[in-house]
């Protein structure tokens, strides 16, 4: 288990099962634990010094996600990546967002175009200096902020936990000779769409936004970089 899950970092006035869950799926969309990789819940729980009993129901909830396989007389491990998944996590990503940039599009003010500027050129900054996973960790609150926009915050949830296959791809993909830069046209054009105050404009500039980055994910697959199931 990655030296990451770390006793230190554990808040112990806030529910432990939360935390354990934020760790363990952060390692696992990040890659640091591996597809296919064991999950020893005693192990785990020795790790962060405390009961299994947490670190159950922190897999439970990874499970639900289908981020790990839990197999009786078999053990837990981190799930392979399913294609189908993520082709469906991509349907469900692509149909909830352009609404939310459709839905954002009639409330756009200077304040909010500002906050995009600002959170793009965060962006532009972490991949210059090739910290690619605060640049996906940006790129995400890019997104998040938009749903903001639109006063539809609680749609950016159902987004977060749909498109988790889609964001172990993300982090191989990302490093590639000119896929940040795409990305930061990418969310360029959105702002603009969004500026328009038009939302059909908004829509499909979002809308090809997410289909660029499916192909780039589906290349991702097809390259074998990942043992699909």
């Amino acid at each position: 288990m990655p030296h990451e899950l770390d006793a230190a970092r554990l808040d112990r006035s806030r529910p432990l099962r939360d935390q354990i869950y934020d760790m363990v799926r952060h390692l696992i969309l990040t890659g640091r634990i591996a597809p296919g990789e064991v999950l020893d819940e005693k192990h785990m729980a020795a790790q962060l010094r405390i009961s299994r009993t947490p670190v159950r129901e922190a897999v439970k909830k990874l499970s639900d996600e289908n981020l790990v396989d839990v197999v009786a007389q078999s053990g837990t491990r981190a799930s392979r990546v399913s294609r189908n998944e993520v082709e469906q996590a991509y349907l469900i990503r692509r149909a909830l967002e352009m609404e939310s940039a459709a839905q954002a599009a009639g409330r756009m003010n200077e304040a909010a175009a500002d906050l995009l500027n600002d959170i793009l050129a965060s962006h532009a900054r972490a991949l210059e200096r090739h910290r690619y996973t605060e640049a996906i960790g940006i790129d995400d609150r890019f997104h998040r902020t938009i749903a903001e926009i639109s006063n539809l915050d609680r749609l950016w949830r159902a987004i977060e936990i749909s498109k988790a296959q889609l964001d172990r791809c993300r982090h191989v993909m990302l490093p590639r000779e000119g896929q940040g830069e795409a990305t930061l046209e990418q969310h360029r054009e959105i702002i603009r769409a969004l500026n328009s105050r038009n939302p059909e404009r908004a829509r499909k500039a979002m809308g090809d936004h997410l289909q660029m980055a499916f192909s780039s994910t589906l290349k991702v697959i097809e390259s074998g970089e990942f043992e699909t199931k």
